[in-house]
């Protein structure tokens, strides 16, 4: 059954494996291993770790050698290209989602918590790659998936994210720079949650929930944004 899942999304990426087992514990998530504890390998996310390196530095390289605009809008560019919400839609380009290994219970969660997982594991796929082909062929991967949406987010300003967008205002409008506290968190080590709030002094403007701290930032920025109209 694995080798058949390893050999289709090799098609589908345009990468043969060399050691077969660094595709396959790409795709171990934590939680699956909770169920299948002989399960011979590892989970995923000392290979995110390396691949989450390897895509910045691919991203970076790129945009150093392609753009002269200042370090700002390079670092807003990059943001925009590897958060969640962008690497998890590419990862439907090759169906990525098909091939986790989750727990029953995480299998059943389509929600927010499935698109951060499908980032982290596009992470670790990078990084399985790099450690199996070399940089090279990592930073063709990228190239071929992630790169080629820079256009799309220059041409949309989809860089200007909700948190950025929160800062400049308040700065503007009020001279307050805006901070951030977590007001809860809750679920088990492989998939916790995150409730922030995001205040200017110490009033609390607006709150939001997320598998990370970054995304309910997000969230927390957006909820304020909309509630001061701006």
């Amino acid at each position: 059954m694995f080798d058949d899942k390893i050999s289709q999304l090799e098609k589908k990426i345009g990468i043969v494996f060399k050691n077969k087992d660094l595709l396959l514990q790409a795709l171990t998530h934590r939680s699956y291993l909770n169920e299948n504890t002989k399960w011979h390998l590892d989970h995923n996310e000392r290979l995110e770790f390396l691949g989450d390196a390897v895509l910045e530095l691919v991203v970076t390289e790129y945009l150093y050698n392609n753009y002269p605009n200042p370090e700002g809008e390079l670092t807003n560019w990059r943001a925009a290209l590897v958060n969640a919400v962008m690497l998890s839609k590419i990862s439907n380009e090759f169906d990525l989602n098909d091939f986790v290994l989750l727990s029953r219970g995480e299998a059943r969660d389509t929600g927010r918590a499935r698109q951060y997982i499908l980032a982290n594991t596009i992470e670790a796929l990078i990084g399985a790659i790099y450690l199996d082909q070399g940089y090279d062929p990592a930073k063709d991967f990228i190239s071929r998936f992630v790169l080629k949406e820079l256009p799309t987010i220059i041409e949309k300003r989809l860089y200007r994210d909700h948190k950025s967008l929160f800062q400049e205002y308040a700065q503007e409008y009020v001279g307050i720079t805006p901070t951030y506290e977590v007001m809860e968190e809750w679920g088990p080590d492989h998939a916790r949650n995150f409730k922030m709030g995001v205040f200017l002094e110490k009033e609390m403007i607006g709150s939001g929930k997320g598998p990370s701290k970054q995304e309910a930032q997000q969230e927390a920025a957006k909820d304020a944004l909309n509630k001061k109209g701006w």
